[in-house]
């Protein structure tokens, strides 16, 4: 028959539902708690209802669910010390943004071999960050795909736009129903106007099309996000970290009638995507806050449990511990960083 419609389509296959996924692997009411504590808890960070600083710690994406789990137990252990003034979140990032092409992520190709299996990716993934909850971290994740964060929200403690998808519209309204915390990265050049507008529109009430619990499309109506907050990323090659563009960022908020919750990100531009550079960013930061900055509410590092980074070679493993995405500091320099950070905020506690 004579169509005009799906011609550049080469398969389809159905997907189970957001709810089934969810009935297979539930969040136990234990796991419900620790979620919603997380959520408030950096609620109340945002809010500088508490005095903790955010650390948003982990890989740049998670390629091996055994590897993130040894991970994860470490950041656990560290956590427990560092507690009374830092508030640890796993970065757990199943979905990748790519310029042109490349490995999507864990949910896309979990097998890492282009066989883009995505319904066991899902279930992976669902199951790796049900582990990694019950452990007693909170979670943070970037929300890429609407469809997706169904299956996984519910066990996120904070949520990132990326900034390739800040401008979006689909993921400002995404963002203005979402349960937790929302980080709007800066846009790709730098620049701050994108995401405080994505922050003003996430904060509002929306309409749109989605997927329901039972896998129909149906009409969300969102009450709108009141933690939807900017990330600095930097931009072409630049940083947007320092103290200048800081109080620039502050003054641009003020006149939007945001709120000055920032968070920063001691990777990509602002580390000249060098790895090893982010520890720079970090005592910059700490240098700021010891100064009397009080709107620097946290910071993102990318880590794994070893240092660098490694192509994805077609028939070859990948070693289990080493990021292949972006290049990650290892595990041994990120204990000494967030240590320092928190022997850095007791004193200041002190002062």
């Amino acid at each position: 028959m004579l169509s005009s419609n799906n011609l550049n389509i080469a398969g389809r296959s159905v997907l189970p539902s957001p709810g089934a996924i969810r009935s297979d692997l539930p969040l136990s009411l234990d796991a419900v708690v620790k979620v919603m504590n997380a959520r408030q808890e950096i609620c109340d960070i945002l809010d500088r209802k508490s005095d903790k600083f955010m650390m948003i710690v982990g890989p740049c994406s998670i390629h091996d669910p055994a590897a993130a789990i040894e991970y994860a137990k470490k950041l656990k252990s560290l956590s427990e010390k560092v507690g009374d003034r830092i508030l640890l979140v796993m970065r757990v990032y199943f979905e990748k943004p790519r310029t042109t092409v490349g490995w999507k992520g864990l949910i896309y190709d979990p097998d890492l071999n282009k066989s883009y299996n995505i319904e066991k990716g899902i279930f992976v993934a669902r199951k790796l960050m049900l582990k990694i909850v019950d452990l007693g971290l909170p979670v943070a994740s970037e929300m890429l795909d609407p469809i997706i964060a169904q299956y996984i929200a519910d066990a996120v403690s904070w949520a990132a736009i990326g900034a390739r998808t800040t401008e979006s519209q689909t993921h400002r309204q995404l963002g203005s129903g979402l349960s937790m915390p929302v980080g709007f990265k800066n846009a790709t050049d730098g620049s701050f106007q994108i995401a405080l507008d994505a922050i003003s529109t996430a904060r509002s009430e929306h309409s749109f099309i989605g997927v329901l619990e039972d896998g129909h499309v149906g009409v969300f109506r969102t009450r709108g996000n009141p933690y939807a907050h900017i990330v600095l990323r930097g931009g072409s090659g630049q940083p947007n970290y320092g103290a200048e563009y800081i109080a620039f960022l502050k003054v641009a908020m003020h006149k939007a009638g945001l709120e000055h919750s920032i968070v920063v990100d001691c990777s990509h531009a602002n580390s000249g995507k060098d790895y090893r550079k982010q520890h720079v960013v970090l005592d910059d930061v700490l240098g700021q806050i010891a100064d009397g900055e009080r709107y620097i509410a946290g910071v993102m590092l990318e880590s794994n449990l070893m240092p660098g980074s490694q192509k994805l070679l077609s028939g070859v493993k990948p070693a289990p511990d080493v990021s292949v995405t972006d290049g990650c500091i290892g595990w041994d320099e990120t204990e000494e960083l967030v240590c320092k950070t928190c022997e850095t905020l007791r004193k200041l506690k002190t002062k």
